[in-house]
């Protein structure tokens, strides 16, 4: 099907990336904004993850939008059913909801040369056309079970962490848990709390930290609620004490060995007998994979109806799970917690840009971009969560608003001057990778264990190398000088989504772009 218009921007996701971005593109003044979700409800990943448990690992006040506070959060680190709330909040307070096309799963997204503009086709045969395009899907909105030997012969019940079954009853079943990561650690304890029988199945352990949760009481929040300093000073501590972390856990330092210390004395603090703390000591540098923020799932693993297994997973069975050294353990369910389909390498439907040229052929060894938000070649379009923008000491949501607000100035600067292409110069993409990747170097992600943050040569196009004010800064302002600038667009105007001319006849360096925020350095 043939667009019936041309709108300003699209904006492919509706979870926290996509809907931050139509609110402050609405703020910047552009109010043609479509926003394209496949599912019939706003939310990603936080509506997709609603496993026993499930929280957030980063305290609310961080795990927010500043232009948005929530002073009624209940907790410090809230569940996802809290989560969901304050998103749908988000669209109702800032009237998104008919800018958003439910039930729109994109299959490709193609740019257009001689209009300078992107399409996304849906799988419902719908297609949707703008002048600038934002990916915002987010980098957990994809799961599936693992490539496990024997998983199509087994008989019992299978449930993904990131599908959750709420319709099966685990009352009084025996049941194995396959992973020990993040989801995993919050859904061990409630399992353990409502089945028979509980087997945790761990190929690798993690670095475990408690994580100080308690409730916000109503004399708390009700400052909050008429104060926003008060909320902000709250922000800016947690925020700071955030950034201490990485001094231990993006960089592999004196104060990593700090918190492997930290770690052994909550394990031995925590688990009485020394065997299983031995089973529980991971071998590589806290940092090198997640840490694990839980005050629950030591004292879950030593209770009497749970098991923790460390031999190899052989293969499954019709009634169960076989390991290494050769017994069958009988489950009536497995849980698997093993994560996301993470693009590291590709992209999650087909991007063709100028020429023809397609995203996942040149991201196959390992995805590259122009400070992870523009990528040469695909002009006009901007990404969230890009090559090496993930956070491993801070809140993901600091880094998400550096992006979002970096790619508000590009989309300001193609509609103010009517350009046709606003594309990255290959040469400033390649020498900015070429210092991310030196940077890596020295980084816990590259000490040498094996984690999700790595493609399997080793290229680690996940995370950023620095402290989150360090990102925040480098996407302060959009220099025009970094892209090629192409005016001549064939779109008639009459047929383009409009914005209103606040902030137009921007210059090279994009200042009248700014929208009002603070500086990135003060600013988390």
């Amino acid at each position: 099907m043939s667009p019936a218009r041309t709108h300003a921007v699209l904006v492919i996701g509706a979870g926290f990336a996509g809907l931050g971005t139509a609110i402050r593109l609405r703020q910047a003044g552009v109010e043609d904004v479509v926003v394209l979700e496949r599912g019939w409800e706003v939310g990603g990943t936080w509506r997709d993850n609603t496993y026993p448990g499930a929280a957030c690992d980063i305290p609310s006040v961080l795990y927010s939008y500043s232009f948005a506070p929530n002073p009624d959060w209940s907790r410090a680190y809230s569940g996802s059913a809290e989560i969901l709330r304050y998103i749908r909040h988000l669209v109702e307070e800032f009237e998104l909801r008919p800018l958003i096309r439910f039930g729109a799963d994109v299959s490709e997204l193609r740019f257009d040369d001689a209009t300078g503009t992107w399409t996304a086709s849906t799988r419902d045969g719908r297609a949707f056309t703008a002048r600038a395009a934002v990916m915002a899907p987010g980098p957990l909105a994809n799961a599936s079970l693992p490539d496990i030997r024997g998983l199509a012969s087994y008989t019992g019940h299978v449930v993904h962490s990131a599908r959750w079954d709420h319709d099966y009853d685990f009352t009084d079943k025996h049941v194995a848990v396959i992973g020990t990561g993040a989801s995993a650690v919050q859904i061990i304890p409630e399992l353990v709390g409502t089945a028979r029988r509980v087997k945790v199945f761990q190929r690798t352990p993690g670095w475990v930290l408690p994580r100080p949760d308690f409730g916000h009481p109503d004399w708390l929040r009700t400052v909050f609620r008429h104060s926003r300093l008060s909320q902000r000073a709250a922000r800016l501590a947690w925020f700071a004490g955030h950034e201490v972390l990485a001094l231990g856990l993006v960089w592999d330092t004196v104060f990593t060995s700090a918190v492997q210390a930290a770690a052994k004395v909550n394990l031995r603090v925590q688990v009485r007998d020394s065997w299983m703390r031995r089973q529980l000591t991971p071998d590589f540098r806290a940092g090198c994979k997640r840490m694990l923020m839980t005050s629950d799932y030591y004292p879950a693993l030593q209770a009497d109806n749970c098991k923790l297994i460390t031999w190899p997973i052989a293969t499954l069975s019709p009634g169960g799970i076989r390991t290494a050294d050769g017994i069958e353990h009988q489950v009536d369910a497995i849980v698997f917690a093993t994560g996301f389909d993470v693009c590291k390498t590709g992209t999650p439907f087909p991007v063709t840009g100028l020429d023809g040229r397609r995203l996942d052929e040149e991201w196959a060894g390992g995805a590259r971009a122009y400070k992870s938000v523009s990528v040469a070649g695909y002009p006009n379009l901007f990404l969230t969560f890009g090559p090496n923008s993930g956070p491993g000491h801070n809140s993901a949501l600091v880094y998400m608003e550096s992006q979002i607000d970096y790619a508000v100035q590009g989309v300001r600067l193609i509609l103010d001057r009517d350009l046709r292409l606003l594309d990255a110069r290959p040469e400033r993409q390649e020498r900015f990778n070429a210092e991310i990747q030196r940077r890596l170097g020295a980084t816990t992600w590259n000490s040498g264990c094996r984690s999700w943050y790595l493609t399997e040569n080793g290229t680690n196009a996940t995370m950023y190398p620095g402290f989150a004010t360090q990102y925040a800064h480098q996407l302060r302002t959009l220099d025009a000088a970094d892209y090629r600038l192409a005016p001549g667009l064939t779109v008639p105007a009459r047929e383009v989504g409009g914005h209103n001319d606040a902030g137009s006849g921007a210059r090279d360096s994009v200042h009248e772009c700014e929208i009002g925020r603070a500086s990135a350095a003060t600013r988390p």
